[in-house]
């Protein structure tokens, strides 16, 4: 468990005082009329409209704009397992951007249940408050099981951000960063060191965005077809991964690789990231503290990216998930399809295509141009599809 931090004269705890949310009406409140129609007896008369024709609701309450930030603290950050109490600061701090970023509205709920049948029971139930569910800091491998039963019973959108966020960013910065170095995604190597939540998307979608080559490996090294202490997720991935047929560590699995994709927080050694392809691409993503450190990666990479705000390059999940949701509730989308997020992808990697340079391969997360346009993008692929 963490080592506490609290010092009430922090300026960090200064700011959370209280909590970083609050609930606001939206309509005035002055006179009778007015109460008349915000509550008794107006509302009934919405009420009933809704009863005669669900698909009202979206439009007359706020549930159209409105997200449930769902998790049970079993994978917060780089935290861990701190339990849903001490997930709730993430949770609101989450909920922040989605307003900031994509005026969406959301909630933070932070389940007492590690049991997938119960979170999935309980989301369910709660399902019908809400426009879309962001399930979020749940553990590997019961995420997966979570979002797909989830996705496959509810009519509104489900989106792991800790899987398809940090997948669409990363796809977002490898366009940009295999243009900087003339390269097609076809003719990349890479490497994915981790295969969790976010080590599995990330290869699924570089894999869907037709990157040639994916290797990945866990705490244990290379997932290969021969390994037998694969769970069902890496023995799926191990099939359709290492067209090469590399065995052994992450170090050996480096050797001549034109990528680098960190998501693990494991150590990679200098001289195995001096046996990398030359002028190649590094993301170690791994925070605070990256599977590279990008001073190393830079004598041997042409690209360079971190998890971190302080270095260039951040590879953030506030780059996707708020636009992802504003493009998928203005569609009425009821699903987040893979075209979806390769649109969003190519949005984010869009806004500074005209500017790239090796330290500036993705936007600013504080880049006003993002969330609209990655909204759009996102909305144009739902439409797309129902057409």
């Amino acid at each position: 468990m963490p080592v506490s931090t609290f010092n009430a004269d922090k300026p960090v705890f200064t700011l959370h005082r209280g909590g970083k949310l609050e609930v606001s009406s939206t309509v005035p409140l002055t006179t009778r009329d007015d109460l008349s129609l915000a509550y008794t007896p107006g509302v009934a008369e919405v009420s009933k409209a809704i009863a005669a024709d669900a698909s009202l609701l979206p439009s007359y309450t706020w549930v159209g704009n409105t997200v449930a930030v769902v998790t049970d603290g079993t994978a917060v950050l780089g935290l861990g397992d701190i339990g849903p109490r001490a997930a709730m600061p993430v949770m609101e701090g989450k909920a922040v951007l989605f307003k900031q970023f994509g005026g969406v509205d959301a909630v933070p709920i932070c389940l007492d249940t590690r049991d997938p049948d119960e979170i999935v029971e309980t989301v369910i139930r709660l399902a019908p408050s809400f426009g879309g569910i962001n399930l979020e800091d749940i553990s590997a491998p019961r995420c997966f099981e979570i979002e797909r039963r989830l996705d496959a019973a509810l009519p509104i959108p489900v989106f792991h951000d800790d899987q398809h966020g940090t997948a669409i960013v990363v796809l977002a910065a490898l366009r940009n960063a295999a243009t900087l170095i003339d390269r097609k995604l076809a003719d990349l190597r890479v490497v994915v060191s981790g295969a969790g939540a976010a080590g599995v998307a990330v290869t699924r979608m570089l894999l869907t965005a037709g990157v040639g080559d994916v290797v990945v490996c866990d705490s244990r090294g290379v997932l290969h077809a021969s390994r037998g202490d694969l769970n069902e997720v890496k023995a799926a991935l191990a099939a359709e991964t290492n067209r090469s047929g590399v065995t052994g560590t992450v170090v050996d699995a480096i050797q001549g690789a034109d990528v680098f994709i960190g998501l693990s927080g494991g150590k990679v050694p200098e001289e195995a990231v001096a046996r990398m392809a030359p002028g190649g691409i590094v993301f170690a993503l791994a925070n605070p503290d990256p599977e590279i450190h990008p001073e190393v990666a830079r004598r041997y990479a042409a690209v360079v990216a971190t998890g971190r705000s302080d270095f260039p390059n951040q590879i953030n999940n506030v780059l996707a998930f708020p636009g992802v949701f504003r493009g998928a509730l203005d569609a009425g989308a009821s699903s987040i399809t893979n075209a979806m997020k390769l649109a969003a992808a190519d949005a984010i990697a869009g806004i500074v295509a005209d500017e790239l340079r090796p330290d500036a391969i993705v936007p600013s997360p504080l880049d006003p141009r993002v969330a609209p346009a990655v909204g759009r993008a996102v909305a144009a692929a739902a439409t797309a599809a129902v057409a």
